[in-house]
């Protein structure tokens, strides 16, 4: 797969852990279609280095593509250029991937701690040796999602992108926050306007899009090449679809009836049994259950319910209560 290709359909759903697991990525294809589907990069969840280079049987689970979720890009996560070259080797032999997506972004504290994520945004030239040993590595693309920087006293987007892409990288991703606002504030997309200034590799803002006004304004903003839809797709995986049609097209798809969201519901449920059995499945299936119907009326009295529920039968149960209170 060639970076022309990659941006042919260039809206993207931002690699997220406990979200965009292999059951999440093929509903969010099967909701675009076969004709807007068919190309669209899906982005794995975060996957640990080292887990791969020590055969950790949870972290090489995540590595499980099939061929309805394809092209994938496994994102992995570490600070050790050899490890980190490893692990990517690894990927690619296994023959799944089109890209390696690397981590320079997560600000979550138990990444953070070791070194890892967002953490890499204080030593730029560790990150530049990182990326260039995995793109050494192997054959496949290579791309890095980062933020803006630390802190607001840190603020080094532009130098850390001129880096990756003299290691190699093909394309990169920024989230326009610092890694002290997590996902509070609004996201700077002036500040990914000016890394999309100083690199020629293309880039994808990502931050605060939620509707197609926001996909107008991102781009008129930052002038990026793609946008990348994270925490906008918890319990809305129809959002990639509708935001890239309107992109490619200009249709504004109209948002899904309650009917269609109790129907997706079920079909996410089949899913995530399939691929990890009904009793993990049911468990994780609650926090999406919770993101399915965040905002609606009685919604929180459904939460309670789907956080009791132990079996799948449970679940439908539930989502056919669901059904006659909104029928």
């Amino acid at each position: 797969m060639t970076t022309a290709e990659i941006f042919r359909t260039p809206i993207f759903l931002a690699p997220m852990a406990g979200v965009t697991d292999a059951a999440f990525r093929i509903l969010v294809r099967e909701l675009c279609g076969n004709d807007l589907g068919k190309n669209l990069l899906m982005f794995s969840e975060m996957v640990s280095a080292a887990g791969v280079r020590y055969r950790n049987e949870k972290t090489l689970a995540m590595l499980r593509t099939v061929a309805a979720e394809r092209p994938t890009a496994i994102q992995i996560f570490g600070s050790d250029p050899t490890i980190c070259a490893e692990a990517a080797a690894y990927v690619e032999q296994l023959g799944s991937a089109s890209v390696i997506d690397f981590n320079a972004g997560c600000p979550a504290p138990k990444i953070v701690k070791n070194g890892d994520g967002s953490a890499l945004l204080k030593n730029p030239a560790l990150l530049e040796k990182i990326l260039s040993a995995v793109k050494k590595s192997v054959s496949l693309l290579v791309s890095v999602k980062i933020r803006l920087g630390v802190d607001a006293e840190h603020i080094n987007a532009v130098e850390v992108a001129k880096r990756a892409e003299a290691a190699g990288v093909d394309f990169i991703a920024v989230h326009g926050r610092m890694r002290e606002q997590f996902y509070s504030g609004a996201a700077n997309w002036e500040a990914i306007a000016r890394v999309k200034s100083a690199v020629k590799i293309p880039v994808i803002a990502n931050g605060d899009v939620r509707t197609f006004d926001d996909l107008d304004r991102i781009i008129a903003t930052t002038q990026a090449d793609g946008v990348m839809i994270g925490r906008a797709a918890q319990g809305n995986p129809w959002i990639i679809n509708r935001l890239l049609k309107y992109f490619l097209t200009g249709e504004k798809i109209p948002p899904p009836t309650l009917d269609e969201r109790a129907a997706v519901m079920r079909r996410h449920l089949q899913k995530i049994i399939a691929f990890k059995g009904e009793r993990t499945g049911v468990c994780e299936m609650r926090a999406h259950a919770a993101w399915y119907t965040k905002g609606l009326t009685g919604g929180s009295e459904l939460r309670n319910l789907f956080n009791r529920a132990e079996t799948a039968d449970d679940f439908l149960r539930i989502i056919a209560k669901f059904e006659a209170a909104h029928g």
